[in-house]
């Protein structure tokens, strides 16, 4: 079994992408998603490319993940194919800790929210819990209650709204038109949308961006924002409703989102239109 660890280049997303969303199903644990790369290509393809490591096995790809270099973390997504693989969960373990693998001296953290054998392989190494995030899903088999905003699908002639709403929902933002641009061009943004929610006085009050991964595969909503001069109106609830019709539209079969456990208004706002909460999933920090 030949087993190869491959830095992406701009001209090798596409592959990953569409690996990606493969691996993509109900129950698997919400992984990352082609909506994953899709947002954080807003920061351009090359940068990216840098990001992204993946995995081959006998040529195929079976694993990737995505590093940020400033918390060494690396967050993974697995096939189904190497779920159970204990020779392959030791290949990652074994690029991950080495000082020639995955980053110059191992990763420090690791979120791998699917593969048995290597989720069991890396506590039994002695890697710990870190930080607790809440999945939330909705199964989209039933249409999805009504949300009370007018939603519109954000084009070109947006994307100074788009922008402007993102920036007011999440203060340390620095989406732009231009790296709007750059997503919306990009393979992942064939399966998405970019929505602008307007309450009854026409103001833009929230925003969100869905992915869908193919039909009948789990669709994910990231991000999702409220302006902050228009919170405590339920636009949060309503906005998350919105995202949902849209990736049932698209095809999805559930909308996944996972976001902080320490995030209590944002969980609330998920559980109030209609997400159930999953047991919390950790991160898995590098014995010292």
């Amino acid at each position: 079994m030949a087993i190869t660890l491959e830095t992406a280049t701009p001209g090798s997303l596409d592959e990953v992408v569409e690996a990606v969303a493969l691996w993509q199903h109900d129950g698997g644990g919400v992984q990352v998603h082609p909506g994953d790369l899709g947002w954080n290509w807003s920061f351009g393809a090359d940068r990216l490319a840098q990001d992204v490591r993946f995995w081959r096995r006998d040529g195929e790809i079976v694993a990737a993940g995505m590093v940020d270099d400033e918390s060494r973390l690396i967050r993974m997504s697995l096939s189904e194919a190497v779920g159970e693989d204990e020779e392959f969960a030791q290949r990652l373990h074994d690029d991950l800790v080495a000082d020639a693998g995955v980053l110059p001296g191992g990763v420090s953290s690791v979120e791998a929210r699917y593969g048995p054998a290597f989720r069991d392989l890396l506590r039994r190494t002695g890697w710990t819990d870190d930080e607790p995030w809440a999945p939330l899903v909705l199964d989209l088999g039933e249409p999805v209650p009504e949300h009370g905003l007018r939603i519109e699908i954000a084009g070109p002639d947006d994307v100074e709204e788009r922008a402007a709403v993102q920036r007011a929902a999440f203060p340390t933002s620095t989406f732009s038109p231009e790296r709007w641009h750059a997503m919306a061009a990009a393979a992942p943004y064939r399966r998405a949308r970019c929505l602008l929610g307007y309450d009854e006085r026409g103001n833009a009050v929230a925003t969100t961006t869905v992915w869908s991964a193919g039909p009948g595969r789990p669709g994910l909503i990231e991000p999702l924002g409220v302006h902050h001069e228009h919170r405590g109106h339920g636009h949060g609830v309503s906005i998350t409703r919105a995202a949902a019709v849209a990736l049932r539209e698209l095809g999805s079969s559930m909308a996944t989102v996972c976001t902080p456990a320490a995030n209590t208004g944002g969980v609330a706002a998920y559980a109030a239109a209609g997400f159930e909460r999953l047991p919390d999933a950790t991160d898995f920090r590098r014995p010292d």
